[in-house]
């Protein structure tokens, strides 16, 4: 049975990563998926391999812009009934080093484009009846790390938004919750060194490396009827990092 069929999904950041495993489990559950990102090379290929149940939008969260071209892409494949708000950038540095640019890098995509995109979507999911937004966090809007203010201080501010968006959006049926993955196997990962990462590793409980596809499925769930009763959450996905 595939929970999705009838959907439409758009996933900001999907070209990559956890967005495109996020994108082809949609599709594979049977939802018409939009992948937004703006590295448009690896979107189109991302969506001609999918087929005719995805298409690719350039989408630059910190734009309006572009976040009206995205929905309008869903309303194309018959409306919105999900948002996956995954794109996310970490660029790691000292409070000491930490310039006004890293700050404004990190607030423009990790934060601006998570209230863009909400802001976007709550009116044609109202539309529609209703929907879920799930907003990737991370372990790190949880408690926190070193060498990483600006990604902290954005993470941390998800975490509250999808709070304060589940309470609002609440007599929308729109349900809104946000995602703490700790460290995934991804391409983010490759900003550290294999020894620092093996590092990371051994302090976890679960001593390894999270799977992307571990993260899309909870993506999943919570998109999904299977979560209902499920609204303004913060669920932990982080081989138990945030113990």
């Amino acid at each position: 049975m595939m929970r999705f069929q009838g959907k439409v999904v758009l996933v900001s950041g999907g070209a990559r990563g956890m967005g495109a495993v996020e994108a082809r489990l949609l599709a594979a559950e049977g939802a018409r998926v939009v992948v937004g990102d703006i590295l448009e090379a690896e979107g189109a290929q991302l969506a001609a391999q999918i087929g005719p149940a995805c298409a690719f939008v350039r989408l630059d969260v910190g734009e309006s812009a572009d976040w009206a071209r995205a929905i309008a892409a869903a309303q194309a494949f018959g409306g919105l009934d999900g948002l996956v708000n995954n794109a996310g950038i970490y660029q790691p540095a000292t409070l000491a080093d930490a310039d006004l640019a890293n700050w404004e890098r990190h607030l423009r995509v990790n934060q601006t484009g998570v209230f863009l995109g909400t802001k976007s979507a709550a009116p044609v999911l109202k539309a529609r009846g209703g929907g879920s937004i799930v907003n990737l966090s991370s372990t790190v809007g949880l408690r926190s790390a070193p060498n990483a203010i600006a990604y902290t201080a954005t993470k941390w501010a998800v975490r509250g938004m999808s709070k304060a968006a589940a309470l609002e959006l609440a007599k929308d049926n729109i349900r809104v919750n946000s995602v703490h993955p700790g460290p995934i196997d991804t391409e983010m990962l490759s900003i550290r060194s294999r020894e620092e990462n093996l590092r990371r590793v051994q302090q976890l409980p679960l001593q390894r490396l999270g799977r992307a596809d571990e993260v899309a499925r909870l993506v999943l769930y919570l998109l999904s009827d299977d979560a209902a009763y499920i609204t303004g959450a913060e669920m932990a996905i982080d081989g138990g990092a945030s113990l």
